[in-house]
Formats: structure tokens, C-alpha cells, sequence
């Protein structure tokens, strides 16, 4: 094996998105995030103070999304939903790209948006991922958009929600990584449901993933890594 299990745990994003789920469905999701050690929970909003709580005194860093999931909000709104966070207790924010601007070629707008974001967390010491909604979009948009968030020194740029008509793809993956600069970390979210999927995108040069089945996927990390001993 090339790799140990806090590599692999230290990948993912374990995602807590989805409207219908409970707020004890919340609590359990971040009590099994810091039971196996992962990066962050990425967690509905209103609940981002709660989940800084329980994470509190782990190595889980508590995140949420900014814009989400259609990325329509006036910049404003994000900026304050931004601000909100931080003061939640966020450390790492999952921001949307505003998609009808990208696909309108509306590239001062987009690139004022994610600054808006971006220099709003950086100057609290948080960290922004950027999310593309690569489903919606023609790989020139995909290219400029890694362009820009070198620029803007965001964090990571991100695939997908979860929430649009696709999710990660292999091709899409290697072309970010191409286009982003070193400095900016590739995340792959939607449809990243085994271990194996995960190894695959961690070998074209992801360093995190969301992940819904966390706990199927460690588990698996687990058992091969006793295996192989």
C-alpha cells in the first residue's frame, strides 16, 4: 500500500449537505467525523456553530458552503454569509462561482465575486475552496476559472456541489490540476463513493474529497491496510 490511513482520512470532506437531513442526523455526522479523523465536516449552514463545538478539540476542521448550491447570490449576500461563518466558527468555506456569469463570459463580475469571498476569509485566517459546477460548463470556462483562482490565491478549486446533473470525472480532475497553479490545491466532490474512486482521484493529484460515505470508505481503508500486513 502507498499510503497510510490518516492520508487517506485526511482527504476527505465529510459532507453533511443535503436539506432533509435531521439536526440529530448532524450531530452523529460530526461525532463519526472526529471518530475517524477526517479533514473537515462541510455542514448546512445554520448548523455551523454547533458542529465547531463538537469538532472542538479535534483535528476536524469545521466548514460550509457559501452560495450554495446554484452559486445566484448577490456577492453581498455571499460576503455576509462569509462573515457569518467566521463568526460560526468556519475554517474552511466551499464557495459557488456565480454559473450564469461565467457562462455569460461576465469575467470581471465572476473574478469580483470570488475576490469578494477570498479576501473576506483569508483576511479571518479561513481557507476557500471554489466551486465550478463543472456539468454546466465548456472546459475554456473550467480553464479560465482555474486561472483567475491562481490569481486570487484561493485554496482549492472544487468540481461540483453534488447537487447539479454530474459530479467528478477523471478528465475534468486532470485538467484543473493542469490549469491551477501549484499553489492551489484540486478537490473532487460528487459521486466519490469508494475507496477506489477515491485512490483514483488521488492519483491525478487530488488532496481532498466530499464524501457522503465516509464511514463505508474508511472502513475499507481499514481492512486493506490489516490485510496487506
Amino acid at each position: 500500500m502507498d499510503y497510510t490511513y490518516e492520508q487517506i482520512a485526511k482527504m476527505i470532506d465529510h459532507s453533511l449537505l443535503p436539506p432533509v437531513l435531521t439536526d440529530q442526523e448532524l450531530e452523529d455526522g460530526c461525532r463519526l467525523a472526529v471518530e475517524y479523523g477526517v479533514a473537515s465536516v462541510c455542514i448546512k449552514p445554520y448548523y455551523l456553530k454547533r458542529c465547531a463545538e463538537i469538532l472542538a478539540g479535534s483535528t476536524v476542521v469545521p466548514s460550509t458552503v457559501i452560495g450554495f448550491p446554484h452559486g445566484s447570490h448577490a456577492t453581498r449576500v455571499k460576503v455576509a454569509e462569509t462573515e457569518a461563518a467566521l463568526a460560526d466558527g468556519g475554517k474552511e468555506l466551499d464557495m459557488v462561482v456565480n454559473i450564469g456569469k461565467v457562462l455569460s463570459g461576465d469575467w470581471d463580475y465572476v473574478r469580483r465575486d470570488i475576490r469578494a469571498v477570498v479576501e473576506c476569509a483569508h483576511q479571518a485566517g479561513a481557507k476557500v475552496k471554489v466551486i465550478f459546477e463543472n456539468c454546466y460548463l465548456k472546459d475554456e470556462h473550467k480553464i479560465r476559472l482555474c486561472e483567475i483562482c491562481g490569481e486570487l490565491r484561493a485554496d482549492w478549486v472544487k468540481t461540483s456541489t453534488g447537487f447539479g446533473t454530474g459530479g467528478a470525472t477523471i478528465d475534468d480532475l486532470k485538467l484543473m490540476r493542469r490549469h491551477a497553479p501549484p499553489h492551489v490545491q484540486v478537490k473532487a466532490a460528487g459521486g466519490v463513493r469508494t475507496l477506489d474512486a477515491l485512490l483514483e482521484v488521488r492519483a491525478v493529484g487530488c488532496t481532498r474529497c466530499g464524501a457522503t460515505r465516509t464511514k463505508e470508505i474508511l472502513d475499507e481503508c481499514k481492512r486493506r491496510l490489516a490485510a496487506s500486513r
